[in-house]
């Protein structure tokens, strides 16, 4: 554990560190994004601050290569097709942020990233874990699977990235209860099976708790495309690495019948809130859900009357209450879980529609 703290505290801190420097060359570059109909701020603000996040997962690379124990036990030659993978797409967003690609080109991009990671890397889906059992398709099959992983969990953080802040936060949430998840499952198949993926996860966390000291609400830089597609991919990367090579018929522990569904549930409820933005986007654009509009989820919790902070820090304990109010079914019994997903829900909905009345009362 005291390593896997290290390597985010590093990735966190190299991040920090280098992300002044990203904002003073997206000034230069005029890597700045104006104030449009769909946005909330109301000044232009630099972009380009995935490279900063880039850095800083390189960083903690570097140093895990150090570690007495996550030097042996990471499979670096996989890892750095990953960061081969992450530079491809951060490169891809630098360039829409400073020129606006179109959307096929990007999905084009990803696609090719994935590809990297997949085929080089061996970053792939090798069965998938349904109804406790490690079920094997085509690898033709899982291979598309695996490419469809990397463009949804893109997507589904570029979404995100409406509000200041509210990408990295999310991702680092979604990014933590991931963590948990993968390490506490060692007990069960060994330290090695998931070192690849806890360590994706404890870096994410590092890099985004790193930048949104300079992302929180008044932003002073924006992650843009280049942020957005590097931790959608970064996260792809840790889901699939952990989710492709669970095998719940191996696991030794006494899980009950709800928490085996966690391989394929918790991937997609720590992603609960983005992942719903781009449904309702998709059904509400007829399909072109790449098309901008005002209507996010972030947009309207705006209309309701939340403030941009309040609307921020809300949606962080939306995403916190669905990933660990899912996950404490891994660590308690059904009933005690539903009890505690259930409340935590319920403490979600009161703030969501009160705070506003409350405000509007007092004032």
């Amino acid at each position: 554990m005291r390593e896997y703290l290290l390597i985010a505290i590093v990735a966190a801190a190299i991040t920090f560190i280098t992300t002044p420097a990203i904002r003073w060359a997206a000034v230069r570059w005029n890597a700045v994004t104006p104030v449009r109909g769909r946005d909330v701020h109301t000044v232009p603000i630099p972009r380009l601050g995935g490279v900063a996040l880039l850095v800083g997962f390189g960083a903690a690379i570097l140093v895990a290569r150090q570690l007495p124990y996550l030097g042996h036990r990471i499979n670096f030659s996989s890892l750095l097709w990953v960061l081969a993978a992450a530079a491809i797409v951060t490169a891809l967003g630098a360039i829409d942020d400073l020129r606006e690609l179109d959307p096929l080109t990007k999905v084009a991009g990803t696609i090719v990233a994935a590809l990297v990671m997949s085929v080089l890397g061996g970053v792939q889906l090798l069965f998938l874990p349904i109804l406790g059992t490690a079920t094997y398709f085509p690898q033709s099959v899982l291979f598309g699977l695996t490419v469809l992983v990397v463009i949804a969990t893109t997507q589904a953080v570029n979404f995100a990235d409406g509000l200041d802040g509210l990408a990295a936060g999310t991702t680092a949430i979604a990014a933590t209860a991931f963590f948990i998840w993968s390490y506490s499952s060692r007990q069960d198949f060994g330290p090695d099976v998931f070192t690849l993926a806890t360590f994706i996860s404890a870096a994410i966390v590092g890099c985004c708790l790193g930048f949104l000291p300079h992302n929180f609400h008044p932003a002073k830089l924006f992650m843009g495309d280049a942020g957005s597609l590097l931790l959608g991919l970064l996260l792809s990367a840790a889901l699939i690495s952990f989710t492709g090579n669970f095998d719940p018929s191996a696991d030794q522990g006494q899980r009950s019948q709800v928490a085996i569904l966690l391989p394929i549930a918790l991937p997609v409820l720590v992603l609960a809130l983005p992942v719903l933005d781009v449904v309702l986007a998709f059904v509400r654009r007829g399909g072109r859900f790449w098309r901008p509009d005002k209507k996010h989820l972030h947009h309207r919790l705006m209309r309701m009357g939340h403030p941009h902070r309040q609307a921020v820090l809300l949606l962080y304990l939306w995403s916190a209450s669905v990933s660990g109010g899912v996950l404490s079914f891994n660590f308690l019994s059904t009933k005690l879980a539903t009890a505690v997903l259930v409340g935590l829900v319920l403490l979600c909905l009161v703030l969501t529609l009160g705070l506003p009345r409350l405000t509007r009362q007092r004032a």
